[in-house]
């Protein structure tokens, strides 16, 4: 899901060929504030090409529907082949493992993924706050020690720095940061 801010205002949330339509829909009523398109996950901007009337938006849109890949590996399964650089002791006791490479490395990457849920999570809610704050909130007074709160993982004073902010990139900034302070499951 997407979120889309005009100036400070938040527009729309949710799939990102709804959020487009109610983006166009404004600058075509006169929205005359910058339009950003935040992606939930990542926080990282969306490039949202708005050009053209809505039907022209929705048309684009449904044509960059993701596929399915096809290419080496099992593409049904979501298998893809990629490079991976290790030193020869470490071929030498993938290939001696029940199943050979392929199988031994899922077998630790699901391991790891486990293990590390929680921190991983925390981790990426903590970045994904600090690029939308960053990128709403760069300028505004207490950024940095929102920041500092943020890594610190002081949900507290995160809330008190930035509450003099404008109300709706306040709240965005806590809903993204909220996983970053949540006890891992």
């Amino acid at each position: 899901t997407v979120t889309a801010f005009a100036g400070t205002r938040r527009i729309a949330s949710g799939m990102v060929a709804q959020v487009a339509v109610t983006a166009k829909q404004l600058i075509e009523r006169g929205e005359s504030e910058t339009i950003l398109v935040f992606d939930d996950d990542s926080g990282k901007v969306v490039e949202v090409d708005l050009r053209g009337s809505t039907e022209d938006v929705r048309n684009r849109l449904a044509r960059l529907e993701p596929g399915t890949a096809r290419g080496p590996g099992r593409p049904k399964l979501g298998v893809v082949a990629r490079e991976v650089t290790l030193l020869p002791r470490h071929w030498d006791w993938l290939a001696s493992q029940p199943g050979g490479a392929s199988v031994a490395l899922r077998k630790l990457v699901e391991e790891a993924r486990r293990a590390h849920a929680g921190r991983d999570r925390a981790r990426q809610a903590q970045e994904a706050a600090y690029r939308f704050m960053s990128t709403m909130a760069g300028d505004r007074p207490g950024f940095e020690e929102a920041a500092r709160a943020l890594f610190a993982g002081d949900r507290q004073q995160l809330a008190a720095v930035i509450e003099p902010w404008p109300a709706d990139i306040r709240d965005h900034a806590g809903k993204l940061a909220a996983g970053s302070f949540d006890p891992p499951p």
